[in-house]
This record gives structure tokens, C-alpha cells and sequence, in this order.
């Protein structure tokens, strides 16, 4: 074989080279890049040592524009704690839209299934008159956030407690009233099964501007182990919220929501706690026992606050009778039934408020 011959196989067998080379280099580069592409991009696979662990996102109605990073780089500020969690007012930069992010502590949640299928049905819950749940992220050592709408005016528990003359507006008591018994409405009768709240009380009653209440906090007790929903109980019952009957949340009902309920109209009513931190020795420390012992002392005036009574003397619809402030009384006091069988369901409850207001 001459010189030239074998230089042009060297450089044939050294191009053929190069080329099977390249080709390897380029299936490499495919292969990894659609292996990156099936990981979802608001789920990145975070190493830790030798373990790899994964964080997600899941976004719903009203929280597309939520990412990772815009939650977990949000400046916080600490608005409420419990056993279960923390909840914080987050200012996300990206989208400059204030949130409330409720973080609920790893050893606090139910198991794996349950959480999933929690997380997915109170996402898929809207209502004009419910806190909808627009995010959820699950961090890589097992933290779980929920993202809420944030609103400013704060809870009903404020409103009633910081002696806004407002809270004595007979207008601002119904709309009020009627607004969380709508929202009640179709987490018992709306869906295809009934969700029950478990925890309502006027701390978890927020308003906005114009009063419009949006109940929180639903089905919360679904996402927590045993233990923890038994916690929120207890704390359920020391702030005077809890049905008489209800031992274990597992066994919460409708009838026991409606029992909240009923405290919650009556301390809109009154202006009153739920529980009386101070009683006088003549006075019950429940707030239903209390107004129970009004009514048989005749002591009618202690039912209601007196400005309500002439809080729509400067409205358009004029003033409100005692009469229909006495009819609200009524079903309030029903709702708090120490029997669950002689409370209203909370359609009845609507139906009586909807004339009261006619």
C-alpha cells in the first residue's frame, strides 16, 4: 500500500471516528434534555446528600401567577400561630400581591393519600363568601404551605373587638350574617359531598371593604393527623365555639357547624365574647347560657347591642324594628341548641335569614 493510500484510510477511519463521536455526544444531549424536560418546572429535583428529594407547586383558580421562588423568597411577618401551624401576611415581589401563607408543621398532617386528596378537593372549592386555597407547595423536608388571598380588614373577631362603631350597623350585622350563611350553605349542600368546617368562629371570618364576609379555614381538620385535629378542638372549645356534644373531630357534623354558627350571630348581635374572661358571679360565662338568663330576667336590653336599634335612622332602608332584631335573636338562639336534633339545618338557617330581611 503507497503513502497516499494509507493517509486517505487513516483520515477515513479518523472521521468515521469523529462522526460516531458526535453522533454519541448528541444522543447524550437529547436524551438528558428530554429527561430535564419531564420534570416539571415548578417541581425541580433537589439533591441532598445522597438522597433525592422533591418539592412541588400545585397552583389552582386564582394562582397561576405563583411560583417557588416568589413563595419562598416572600418577606413574612407573623400574624397567628397555633399547634398545628403558623400564618404569615407575605408580600410576594414578583407579582406585588400580598398573601396569606399558612404553614402547617410536618408532624401535624395526615397521611400521604389523605393530605393529596384533602389538597386537591378544598383547591377545587370556590364560593363568593369562602377564602379559596389559590396554592399549595410541599417542601423537600416534608413543609406543606398553604396560599390564600389576604385581606386587609382582618377578621370579625377585630372588627366586633376593636369597637368599630360600624360593628352596630344593623346592615353591616345582616350582610354579615347572610354572607356566612351562604358560604356555610355550599360547603353542606353545594358540592357533591358535604365538607364541614370543624373550626368556625369569627376569627376565622374575614371581611373585606365593603363587609362582604369570606369564611376561612374549612376543612382544615382534613388535612391534620388525629392528634393535631384534636388540638384544634380543644382549642375550638376554650374559645366557647365547640357543640356540647362533640368529643372527637373525626365526629364533627353539620349540626355541630351550625352550633358555631349560632355563637358567631350572637356575638355579632351583642358584641360579646363567646367566653366571658371576667364574669360577675350573677353572670354565665358562655355567652348562649348568658343570654338564656337575660331573657328569663327580662333583661331584654342585654340581647343587643342598644345602638343597633338606631344605627339606619341616616340609612335608605330606615330604621330596623326590635321586632326583627328579636327574630334574629331567635334563630341564633336555635342554632345553639344544646340538642343537635332541635337545631336548623344551615338551608332553614338561610331561609329564616332571608325573611328577617325582607
Amino acid at each position: 500500500m503507497d503513502s497516499n493510500s494509507l493517509l486517505k484510510l487513516i483520515l477515513g477511519l479518523t472521521s468515521a471516528t469523529i462522526f460516531i463521536s458526535l453522533m454519541v455526544v448528541i444522543f447524550l444531549y437529547f436524551k438528558n434534555r428530554a429527561r430535564n424536560d419531564s420534570i416539571d418546572v415548578e417541581s425541580p429535583e433537589l439533591k441532598h446528600g445522597d438522597e433525592k428529594e422533591m418539592e412541588d407547586l400545585l397552583t389552582f383558580q386564582g394562582g397561576q401567577d405563583l411560583t417557588i421562588s416568589d413563595i419562598l423568597d416572600a418577606p413574612g411577618e407573623v400574624i397567628g400561630k397555633s399547634n398545628y401551624g403558623t400564618l404569615y401576611k407575605a408580600l410576594l415581589h414578583r407579582s406585588n400581591c400580598v398573601r396569606l401563607l399558612r404553614f402547617l408543621r410536618p408532624v401535624c398532617i395526615a397521611r400521604a393519600k389523605d393530605f393529596e386528596e384533602a389538597i386537591q378537593l378544598l383547591g377545587s372549592i370556590r364560593h363568593p363568601n369562602l377564602v379559596p386555597l389559590v396554592g399549595f407547595y410541599a417542601g423537600p423536608r416534608g413543609e406543606k404551605l398553604l396560599v390564600h388571598p389576604f385581606f386587609r380588614r382582618g377578621s370579625m373577631a377585630q372588627f366586633i373587638r376593636d369597637g368599630n362603631a360600624d360593628s352596630h350597623k344593623w346592615t353591616i350585622i345582616y350582610r354579615i350574617s347572610l354572607g356566612i350563611a351562604k358560604g356555610l350553605d355550599h360547603l353542606h349542600t353545594g358540592l357533591q359531598k358535604p365538607v364541614i368546617h370543624g373550626n368556625l368562629k369569627s376569627k376565622n371570618i374575614l371581611l373585606d371593604r365593603n363587609y362582604q364576609p369570606y369564611i376561612s379555614d374549612f376543612g382544615l381538620h382534613l388535612l391534620l393527623n388525629p392528634t393535631a385535629g384534636q388540638e384544634m378542638l380543644e382549642a375550638s372549645a376554650a374559645d366557647g365555639y365547640k357543640a356540647p356534644e362533640l368529643i372527637k373531630m373525626k365526629d364533627a357534623s353539620e349540626l355541630t357547624d351550625i352550633y358555631s354558627l349560632g355563637i358567631i350571630l350572637l356575638e355579632l348581635l351583642s358584641g360579646k365574647e363567646p367566653i366571658s374572661e371576667n364574669p360577675t358571679p350573677n353572670d354565665d360565662f358562655h355567652l348562649p347560657n348568658f343570654m338564656r338568663n337575660a331573657v328569663l330576667d327580662r333583661r331584654i336590653t342585654d340581647l343587643y347591642h342598644p345602638d343597633i336599634l338606631l344605627s339606619n335612622h341616616n340609612d335608605n332602608e330606615g330604621p330596623v324594628t326590635e321586632e326583627c332584631v328579636l327574630k334574629f335573636f331567635q334563630l341564633a338562639m336555635a342554632c345553639c341548641s344544646p340538642s343537635p336534633s332541635l337545631r336548623p339545618t344551615i338551608r332553614q338557617v338561610l331561609w329564616k335569614l332571608e325573611e328577617i330581611g325582607r
